[in-house]
């Protein structure tokens, strides 16, 4: 159980580049890295493309004024003077500028936390894992919802065969907050998620079902797909090219059969972020409304729903249980469970640790470059007719 504890020797010096106060995800970064005291420290940060609106969110964070930089490039040039300098920074920026960040980051000497999805193409992430092995150092994926330890039990119940051989792989992202074009044209974070030009070759196949993609990766890290066919649609007829709907069928390479349903308009649907896995003998359900909870389906018995934070779970998942199963837990949980274990992972390379990071489950550069090849698969499907197509 984690307990708020160290398990590195000190915090990691941590900056931003971006999350400002208009940024959907920023405040997510910076509660999970700061959830545990121990493990990261925000002391700079350029936190906006206006530099002085950057620098007031700064000040109103608590961060020294003299580290709030107008840029990444000027943060990483002045940090690097200092004795205390940054060591590590989360880019929390539009997709269209994670990859030069990133080197810049890396030929800086620092450790990265990136959003999701990582770079445009796999090659670009190929790239950039051979930069981060050169200068030894991690380069993390924020994957948030993989962070609930639930999803620890799945992988720990099927790796010890209580649900048989994986027949059918169900996945779902979809909410309805995109239904109309509204948020297109009035709020600056969805603005650049739907130009092709910043977001990338799709919409909600990169940012909704990366995450569903790399949970069941997690779960089921020896299945892998062998070819997939996806059928994406921009139901809001400013968005094409890019979708706001896609349906994609995967078969496995043991014969398992998957889908996967992810969408900005499901118009009513609130949170619709499910993993269904059904194997020969049982099935296992995991619904991101009730994180707490994972449904068990034996063929024959009655359904039993496991609660997180019980003695009777593994240990794999209860090692990141934070509050006892009386307290329910949530994303805030899920954000800092992942960037603890960023913290751990750097702290590991640092010291050349190599068997702790063998032994960590996170999402890694490797997650990321899986994430992007989910995305190059789907969109050559797609824009192929809807076809089969290869795993590549």
């Amino acid at each position: 159980m984690l307990n708020g504890e160290k398990k590195i020797s000190r915090p990691l010096r941590w900056a931003m580049v971006g999350g400002g106060r208009s940024s959907q995800v920023g405040y997510k970064h910076r509660t999970g890295a700061l959830r545990d005291n121990t493990a990261f420290q925000l002391v700079a940060g350029a936190f906006d493309i206006d530099a002085d609106r950057g620098k007031d969110f700064g000040v109103n964070l608590g961060v020294a004024e003299d580290r709030l930089y107008p840029d990444y490039q000027t943060m990483f040039s002045e940090e690097a003077k200092r004795e205390d300098g940054i060591e590590a920074v989360s880019i929390a920026t539009p997709n269209g500028t994670h990859y030069e960040i990133c080197k810049a980051a890396l030929e800086a000497g620092l450790h990265v936390i990136c959003e999701k999805p990582l770079f445009f193409t796999s090659d670009e992430v190929r790239e950039v894992k051979a930069l981060a092995e050169e200068k030894g150092k991690i380069v993390g994926v924020t994957y948030g919802f993989s962070g609930n330890q639930m999803l620890l039990q799945m992988r720990a119940m099927i790796e010890q065969g209580k649900i048989g051989e994986i027949r059918v792989v169900d996945l779902q992202y979809t909410h309805g907050f995109s239904c109309n074009d509204e948020a297109d044209k009035t709020s600056e974070a969805q603005k650049w998620r739907v130009d092709p030009k910043v977001a990338g070759p799709s919409f909600v196949l990169g940012d909704l079902s990366t995450h569903t993609y790399y949970m069941s990766q997690l779960i089921m890290p020896h299945m892998k797909i062998k070819e997939l066919l996806c059928d994406r649609q921009s139901f809001v007829g400013s968005r094409a090219p890019l979708e706001d709907n896609a349906h994609i069928l995967m078969h496995y390479e043991n014969g398992a059969v998957g889908t996967m349903w992810t969408s900005s308009i499901n118009a009513g649907c609130m949170d619709g972020h499910r993993i269904r896995i059904v194997g020969s003998k049982a099935s296992l359900e995991w619904w991101d409304s009730k994180p707490n909870e994972l449904t068990y389906e034996v063929q024959g018995e009655p359904v039993q729903t496991l609660i997180r934070g019980m003695s009777y779970l593994d240990d794999s998942c209860n090692t990141d249980e934070r509050l006892a199963a009386l307290h329910q837990e949530g994303l805030s949980d899920a954000w800092a469970n992942i960037y603890l274990k960023f913290a751990i992972a750097m702290d590991a390379k640092n010291r050349g640790d190599e068997e702790t990071l063998k032994n960590l489950v996170y999402p890694d550069i490797d997650a990321g470059l899986e994430g992007v090849r989910w995305i190059e698969n789907c969109v050559r499907s797609a824009d192929k007719g809807a076809v089969w197509v290869n795993f590549e």
